[in-house]
């Protein structure tokens, strides 16, 4: 689905990065949270600048990937609990796509503007039409596996288009795509859909798919669909070479990021970590740069969580996305799963003090169920759906959604 990132700054709004971040910086060391920390981290445009791996770099030929079935060969297990998860089906050719497969066809009408997805003949074409004209194009990329929703691209003279609907789980219906509703467009084509192109378009396909950015441009020729092993550890050419050279020599590289040739992001610090995750589910800078509020952060799970008084000044392990997530995974929504996470901070009994391992008081009211409490969840009215807030906190009944 569209994320909230996918509202994309336009490139004047580029051009003033630096002074946005001179202006932030200043803002900062005033606030409660460490200026240090926040100076140390970075927006993600520019973390791209530098060399070294980071999700949705780019890289100098596709031949540097090496694919799932080849990671499979030495991590079978990761790599098959990882393909199932919702995940790496982020993004697929539409012809993969089981919600079209199961539904087959759907229907939507706003104004005077019909629009069909249809399944026919081995093709999922889009259809709009307002009673006097009508426009249709084959989909061709579907991103979101369905369970939220949906989203879609299509081709047209040779350029790509967002659908102007998505479909949403909870309505088993379409719907308009978030932050693309227009009732009364110009004209059919612009209530078709809307272009996406340039810097969105690496973006768009960088953080759903696995080498899709080549040379800082959007290639699809050897695009892996989703995110697979190589979407967070980096092209795997010179590692998985490296392995096999050290098996012919009866030996065994560990993983030693020289040695091994291969991005381990499980030794990251802490406020990198999450920087990590945010490059595409928002960092601090990010959301701060790009001027988002409100409930537009609300899916900006690593901006979120660096506002809680857990966080701190400077992170904790204990607190990064990947202590309560593991990416090899799918997402556990049992909040009471979660509870084990809380405790490994805070003391758990109301008699026993505080150390310095476990500095968190106990909670006054439970040590079950903690995140139901104090990650509540909140209605995003475009993706029809609620999401867990990580701006974890004391919530009390009728606060407003906290900025």
């Amino acid at each position: 689905m569209p994320s909230m990132m996918g509202r994309r700054p336009s490139s004047k709004r580029l051009l003033l990065y630096g002074a946005a971040f001179c202006v932030l910086y200043l803002i900062s060391s005033i606030c409660t949270r460490s200026p240090g920390l926040l100076w140390a981290q970075m927006a993600t445009d520019e973390r791209l600048i530098y060399p070294g791996w980071w999700p949705r770099h780019s890289t100098p030929s596709a031949n540097e990937y090496v694919g799932r079935a080849e990671c499979a060969k030495c991590h079978p297990g990761k790599a098959a609990e990882q393909k199932v998860t919702s995940m790496a089906r982020t993004a697929a050719p539409v012809a993969d796509s089981d919600i079209l497969a199961k539904l087959g066809r759907l229907n939507f009408h706003a104004g005077r503007i019909s629009y069909q997805i249809a399944r026919s003949d081995g093709k999922t074409v889009y259809t709009v039409t307002d009673g006097a004209r009508t426009l249709s194009a084959p989909l061709m990329w579907s991103f979101g596996d369905g369970s939220i929703g949906q989203s879609y691209l299509f081709e047209r003279d040779g350029n790509l288009y967002e659908s102007r609907v998505s479909y949403f789980g909870s309505l088993e219906a379409l719907e308009f795509t978030p932050g693309r509703k227009l009732v009364e467009p110009r004209n059919l084509e612009q209530g078709m859909g809307r272009p996406v192109e340039g810097a969105e378009l690496v973006r768009c396909f960088g953080c759903h798919n696995t080498s899709s950015t080549i040379n800082d441009k959007f290639e699809r020729g050897q695009m892996i669909t989703g995110i697979t092993c190589e979407a967070c550890h980096g092209p795997g050419l010179k590692h998985a070479t490296a392995q096999k050279v050290a098996r012919l020599q009866g030996q065994v590289l560990e993983s030693e990021q020289e040695k091994d040739l291969i991005f381990d992001p499980g030794k990251l610090s802490p406020p990198d970590a999450v920087d990590f995750c945010g490059s595409c589910h928002g960092t601090w800078w990010d959301v701060k740069i790009d001027g988002f509020v409100g409930l537009a952060n609300l899916r900006a799970q690593p901006y979120r969580l660096e506002k809680s008084r857990c966080w701190g000044t400077k992170g904790d392990a204990r607190l990064i996305c990947v202590a309560c997530h593991d990416p090899h995974q799918e997402l556990v929504r049992d909040t009471a799963s979660y509870d084990k996470n809380c405790l490994s901070c805070h003391v758990a009994a109301a008699s026993t003090k505080p150390t310095v391992d476990h500095p968190g008081p106990a909670c006054k009211v439970s040590t079950k169920d903690c995140a139901s409490c104090h990650m509540p969840k909140f209605g995003d009215p475009g993706m029809h759906h609620t999401f867990t807030d990580h701006y974890i906190r004391i919530v009390r009944r009728g606060d407003p959604y906290p900025d």
